[in-house]
């Protein structure tokens, strides 16, 4: 298997493709989906060979003894991270919108603020709000397409009223990969606030070449006030699996967790340890390895054609595989230039304004896909745009 194998997604209840014309009025038939961020990639063999390994007996009871899944976590983490953790920190969610969901209810009450870098990831506005919390958003500073965060600022916009703050490490939609001395910045913010911290990972593996990511638990002092948030399912796409992993070094922290874990009677699903313990292993390793490489292509051909359009500006990508891509050079309103991609390129991308403020003039692009496909979508794209040109 080879990462340009073609793979038919439509039809198979697939969100990616299936949904596309519902939400977005692109045609199945002939739209490209390159918004939901999974990859249009099979995972790696260990974890189909796992599930079949399931499959055998044909029982599918109660998962008992899960100390090698906790190992395989251990393992990655201190293989791939250099972050050792103990496997008694290890909480597992029903995915990190589950965990985010999870941190908002056990550290913060009703009415309380949860502050986030903004454009984030958009579930998280979605899951404070609907607790009953409020989004207090500090904007990113689009600096030579670039974000940065501004410290300064931020200590304006906070009232004392907020309890938790939501770091997305790598950084979605923009693709950053946030320096050691940047996140000791987050770490003095969330000090000198008071503020639980919850730094979001799960893209953590999908760096590119000339980029290191920091596991925000290697910043001195921040121990008693972290919650760290990783994954299996983007680095290896297997998020129907719904499995996620909430790591917490603090015993106080840890205890209040788990309360509401106990409380809620939430455990995890057999089939998402076993994919897990699969995926985090040599052979997965190898995997991410080829596929880092396979996207490193993918994205030196998106942003080479979208920057060939006058008007349109791809963010260079540090991490992930999201392309974030600011049309406000094209002069046009948000209608017009979403309409052109959807209409007539027949591209599906998420709109900019559901990541917060700073998202108006974005559209996000997942290039987790096929080369040919990406190619084809600059082809559409350029040709949407051609009266730029």
């Amino acid at each position: 298997m080879t990462f340009d194998d073609p793979i038919e997604r439509r039809g198979t209840n697939c969100s990616k493709w299936d949904k596309m014309e519902q939400i977005y009025g692109v045609p199945a038939e002939e739209g490209l989906a390159m918004w939901v961020a999974d990859m249009d990639f099979r995972p790696p063999q260990a974890v189909s060979d796992a599930l079949r390994g399931m499959l055998d007996p044909g029982i599918f009871g109660y998962y008992g003894d899960d100390s090698g899944y906790r190992r395989a976590i251990c393992w990655w983490m201190e293989t791939r991270h250099g972050w050792k953790v103990d496997p008694s920190w290890i909480f597992t969610t029903h995915g990190l919108v589950n965990g985010t969901g999870m941190c908002v209810d056990a550290f913060t009450d009703p009415g309380d603020g949860v502050v986030l870098f903004t454009p984030v990831y958009h579930a998280f506005a979605r899951v404070i709000t609907s607790a009953g919390r409020r989004v207090v958003e500090c904007p990113l500073v689009d600096e030579d397409g670039r974000y940065r965060m501004d410290f300064a600022a931020y200590d304006e916009i906070l009232d004392g009223s907020e309890k938790l703050l939501v770091l997305c490490s790598p950084h979605n939609p923009g693709g950053r990969v946030w320096t050691r001395e940047e996140l000791e910045g987050v770490a003095a913010f969330a000090k000198c606030h008071d503020l639980v911290l919850v730094s979001d990972e799960i893209h953590h593996d999908l760096v590119y070449p000339g980029h290191t990511h920091t596991v925000m638990a290697h910043i001195d002092g921040i121990a008693d006030r972290l919650v760290m948030m990783t994954a299996t399912t983007k680095t290896f796409n297997i998020a129907g699996s719904h499995s996620g992993n909430v790591i917490i070094a603090d015993e106080s922290l840890r205890a209040r967790f788990a309360a509401r874990m106990a409380g809620l009677g939430l455990s995890p699903n057999s089939f998402g340890l076993v994919m897990a313990e699969a995926a985090y292993s040599s052979e997965g390793a190898a995997w991410v390895d080829d596929l880092m490489l396979y996207l490193d292509g993918n994205r030196k051909l998106f942003d080479a054609g979208i920057n060939a359009i006058p008007g349109l500006r791809s963010m260079p990508l540090e991490a992930t595989y999201l392309s974030w891509v600011d049309f406000s050079g094209t002069g046009m309103g948000r209608e017009e230039f979403t309409a052109r991609v959807e209409k007539t390129a027949k591209i599906a991308a998420n709109h900019g304004p559901t990541f917060g403020t700073g998202g108006e003039s974005f559209l996000r692009f997942n290039i987790a896909t096929q080369r040919a496909r990406v190619q084809e979508a600059v082809a559409r794209l350029q040709d949407a745009f051609s009266d730029l040109q």
